[in-house]
């Protein structure tokens, strides 16, 4: 990344590009734009037999709504500048889904590749202490989640130190999100992103005249997709794309890339990586030695799913694919957007489409705060009651299903049901909500900007309502 590429600012573009088509007043859209409040720390960490001064931080963009929601990164470019920018996204990203939360954003600058678990824990462990000596933690405070570096292991640290230093809160697990199951996490969590990234496509390829613009048909099958990024938010989008119907063609991997015009089995291809490190020597594909050129590879979906400012004006030209859906946070600038629609690309912004982690984190809260996993109370109601449906259908009709179409008709819905099904309905409502507003403007010219609108209108008539307060 160049030093002078500022990804708040490149936010703060897309921001402004569509504030023009709100009708706030300046001082309202300053206050959705900047970062309401921003924690540093530099804190001492014995590491081995030396100190390590570590650095942080946590950022909460927008308190309109509490509490505030982001994730946790840990890697050694996390800086304030990206934690900012991030943490403005959360804000837009959760007003776009109806997610009743600010945004907010944590990182920790370090390479965990670098670290033991025990090392780690202990940095997680007196990073979640500054939090909650500042108050930047708690159920109805600040709520983190995994993101890129951390993820259920680093949860249930953060939370068992927080409940330490809380005792006898009773809403004490709601204070993080992305927790393993036995404490309190929600099934389904795990590939909720990646889940979200397919749905949201799914709905955009299944409008016609999104289609026509692109020159496409309707639907995902057939249609060759390259992922960028094999991590948790990228295996889960090829593998859902997979399963629809769709051709993987190219994935890609800090290490390089491969490419198969064929198609590639993505459970393999993770397990050939698991085995030797590498993606590349994947029997039957092509090796690409620079990952970055898999982004120009010839498909029809292309979706990057690793970090921020991959696509930019200088390689945006060559990208070939008609249709990229931001799987990943800011993976592309707003250069590169600039030249999209000039080309008529489809940019599926990142600002809604990855919002699935959010939104089944938003599951997991209220499932904390209820104390009650989903399904429990209404499940064999549900299966009860169809099963004496069909025993009277069957009666009447004097014909009798096969186990496998009864179990089907009876099954009543277990928690990654019912939190499947809430993401599904979540993400084809705020695809409808951004499109029908794209529509509706004719000199809105990207899904971007239209997804920025929704975003400012829902955030801005909270703060309007709310008024100024000494």
């Amino acid at each position: 990344m160049s030093k002078q590429y500022s990804f708040f600012n490149a936010v703060c573009k897309s921001f402004d590009k569509a504030a023009k088509f709100t009708s706030f007043d300046a001082g309202t859209l300053e206050q959705i734009k900047q970062c309401n409040s921003v924690l540093r720390m530099n804190f001492p960490v014995k590491i081995g037999d030396r100190i390590e001064v570590v650095k942080a931080y946590r950022v909460q963009h927008s308190q309109h709504k509490l509490p505030c929601k982001g994730g946790i990164r840990f890697s050694d470019m996390v800086n304030l500048d990206e934690v900012m920018a991030l943490a403005a996204l959360m804000t837009y990203k959760c007003a776009i889904v109806n997610v009743p939360f600010g945004g907010a954003k944590g990182g920790i600058s370090i390479n965990p590749r670098n670290y033991t678990a025990y090392d780690l824990e202990r940095i997680t462990r007196r990073y979640t202490t500054e939090l909650v000596k500042k108050k930047f933690i708690g159920p109805g405070e600040d709520v983190p989640a995994p993101d890129y570096g951390t993820g259920e292991r680093e949860m249930s640290w953060i939370l068992d130190t927080y409940m330490a230093m809380n005792p006898g809160e009773v809403d004490a697990m709601a204070c993080v999100t992305g927790k393993p199951i036995t404490q309190g996490g929600v099934r389904g969590r795990r590939e909720a992103t990646g889940l979200g990234v397919f749905y949201g496509i799914r709905e955009v390829c299944s409008m016609p005249d999104l289609m026509d613009k692109v020159g496409l048909s309707t639907g995902i099958d057939g249609k060759r997709v390259v992922v960028q990024g094999l991590g948790n938010v990228g295996y889960h989008s090829a593998k859902f794309f997979q399963e629809a119907g769709a051709r993987i063609v190219g994935l890609a991997e800090y290490e390089g890339a491969i490419h198969d015009p064929k198609g590639l089995d993505v459970e393999a291809v993770f397990q050939h990586r698991k085995a030797t490190g590498s993606i590349l020597g994947y029997p039957g594909a092509t090796n690409i030695t620079n990952n970055a050129d898999a982004l120009e590879l010839d498909c029809d979906i292309l979706i990057p799913a690793a970090l921020e400012n991959v696509i930019n004006g200088e390689n945006a030209p060559r990208i070939k694919a008609p249709i990229i859906g931001e799987a990943a946070n800011g993976p592309l600038t707003p250069e590169a957007d600039e030249v999209f629609i000039a080309k008529g690309t489809l940019v599926v912004p990142d600002m809604y489409l990855n919002a699935g982690g959010v939104t089944v984190s938003y599951f997991e809260w209220l499932k904390n705060l209820s104390h009650v996993r989903y399904g429990r109370l209404e499940k064999r109601f549900n299966e009860n009651q169809n099963g004496r449906i069909v025993d009277q259908i069957e009666k009447l009709t004097g014909k009798k299903l096969d186990d496998t179409q009864r179990l089907a008709i009876v099954h009543g819905p277990d928690e990654v049901d019912l939190v499947y099904s809430g993401l599904e309905e979540t993400m084809i409502v705020a695809t409808r909500e951004i499109v029908d507003c794209w529509r509706s403007n004719p000199d809105i010219q990207d899904m971007r900007t239209a997804g920025f609108v929704v975003a400012i209108n829902k955030v801005g008539t909270i703060y309007s309502q709310l008024g100024i307060f000494p």
